[in-house]
This record gives structure tokens, sequence and C-alpha cells, in this order.
């Protein structure tokens, strides 16, 4: 195995992890909320919603925390080798894949696990499992 040592950032990646593990602790603590992406963003569509607020604090800062960043310095610019259509079929799939989940990597892998949910623990093996599948085949049987 060959390793990037470019973009090799285990501190940065550490501290990350901490952010959100701290950020997610905040939110069960003093929300008692679980802090995963579909179900929060979820709660926006399903109108009329009490806890709206939050909810919309927590979209904003996903979307401007990498904005402002930008502006500070340079730009964290993703390299998708995928046209709109493929990414538009993806983002659809991974969607009703966290609906039949009831949830996604961030909800069960960060805050199910945690709390020891067996039903997380076994939805986040299962989405870890179809990513490597995915790489896989990707990678060595279509040859992209």
């Amino acid at each position: 195995m060959l390793i990037d040592l470019a973009h090799f950032t285990p501190g940065l990646s550490l501290t990350g992890g901490l952010i959100i593990g701290l950020a997610a602790a905040v939110l069960v603590l003093f929300n008692g909320r679980i802090a995963g992406i579909s179900g929060i963003f979820g709660g926006l569509l399903s109108l009329p919603r009490n806890d709206i607020g939050w909810r919309f604090a927590f979209v904003a800062g996903l979307i401007g925390a990498p904005v402002i960043a930008g502006l500070l310095g340079k730009p964290a610019v993703a390299d998708i080798e995928a046209n709109w259509s493929v990414v538009l079929v993806a983002g659809f799939l991974v969607g009703l894949g966290t609906r039949y989940a009831s949830g996604c990597t961030s909800g069960h892998g960060v805050c199910g696990l945690s709390r020891g949910s067996v039903r997380s623990l076994v939805a986040t093996l299962i989405f870890m499992a179809a990513g490597f599948l995915t790489v896989f085949v990707q990678r060595h049987l279509i040859g992209g």
C-alpha cells in the first residue's frame, strides 16, 4: 500500500473527528437530539415543526463553515470525477438509503455507536461494506 504523504493529515483528521464528536455530544446533552444529518435536514422538509430554528442553524453551519474557510484561506475543493447526472443519481440513492436505514452515517456511526445501539452497529457495518464494495467494483471491475 502506498500512502500519499502530501495528503496524509492525521492531525487535522483527529482534530476534525474530535470537533464532530464534541458537537454531537453538545447537541444531545443540551437539546436531547441526535446529530444525524439526514434526520436534521429531513426535519426541515416536514413542516410544520416547532424545532425548525436549531435545524436551520445546524444546516447553515454545515454550508457556511466551508464557505467561511474558503474566504479565510485556500478553499477546499473536492475532486469529483463524475458528471452532474451521476452525482444527482448518487445523491438520490444516498437519500433513499438513509430513509430505509432510519438514519445516515453521522446518526448511526457517530451518535448511535457511542450510545451502544446494536441497530446502529448493523447499519454502520452495512454502510461501510457498501462503500468498500462500491470502490472495489468501480476501481477493479469497471476500471474507473
